[in-house]
């Protein structure tokens, strides 16, 4: 079955570069007319003209995820590009901190929350105020199987992850019936953002996993465009866990 994107509009954050890229990728393959986004134009720029013969026309505008004011702008933006917003990704993440939660200190803390919580509840409220509340749409947030697990260095980047989870229910409850609402949980990707986690013992990791692999972006990007298309047009509230088999694993494969 083929997944099309025709006639709609898709704004993904966190987009220039690894998991987010990816999705932008398949959408605007599948159709869509995409804005990118991200903090630097240089990436935006470069990652939009890789795309250039897709289906879909993709635009790009920087713009910090942790900003609510940014957010609204970007939203603005992509309204005024292509018309309308029917496709929400939130995928922009932050990790600041490694270490233990005793040790970690309220900046970094609350940096986590801004970009990991908080600005998917702020991106979609611009794009429900924007285009959504008269036309519908769907949102798609990206958690992780972190926010499943208990781990080393992590751990509040997890939670972070957990809420998203968690948030993704409430807004599907408050938004439907004319938004769906649901969220990713990538396990391992080969990503720059996680390189520390997958690089050292790759190969050992991707031993452990039922399907033998660490995961690539477009592994996540697949998933994506079927959580947006119309082919899941009953599916909403819904946690997609895509990680090669890890959580079946007590340890979580990592």
């Amino acid at each position: 079955m083929e997944l099309r994107l025709d006639g709609k509009v898709a704004l993904v954050t966190g987009a220039s570069r690894g998991i987010g890229r990816a999705i932008a990728t398949r959408l605007a393959e599948a159709g869509a007319d995409v804005m990118i986004s991200s903090r630097k134009a240089d990436a935006l720029e470069e990652a939009a003209a890789s795309m250039d013969g897709s289906d879909g026309s993709v635009a790009w505008h920087v713009a910090n995820a942790g900003d609510p004011d940014a957010a609204e702008v970007c939203v603005a933006a992509t309204v005024e590009r292509f018309g309308a917003l029917d496709i929400l990704v939130n995928n922009a993440a932050a990790n600041p901190y490694f270490g233990l939660l005793m040790d970690l200190d309220l900046g970094r803390a609350d940096k986590t929350v801004q970009v990991n919580q908080r600005a998917l509840l702020t991106w979609t409220q611009c794009a429900w105020r924007a285009s959504m509340a008269d036309r519908g749409g769907s949102v798609l947030n990206l958690s992780s199987v972190g926010g499943l697990l208990v781990e080393q260095g992590i751990g509040w980047y997890n939670v972070t992850k957990a809420a998203v989870a968690h948030l993704t229910r409430q807004m599907a409850y408050e938004l439907g019936p004319s938004v769906r609402v649901n969220a990713l949980a990538p396990g391992l990707v080969k990503t720059d953002f996680a390189r520390a986690l997958w690089e050292p013992a790759g190969d050992a990791i991707a031993a452990r996993l039922p399907l033998r692999r660490i995961g690539e972006p477009d592994d996540i990007a697949k998933a994506a465009l079927f959580l947006v298309s119309d082919a899941a047009d009953w599916i909403t509230g819904h946690l997609l866990v895509v990680d090669g088999g890890a959580t079946v694993l007590p340890s979580g494969g990592v």
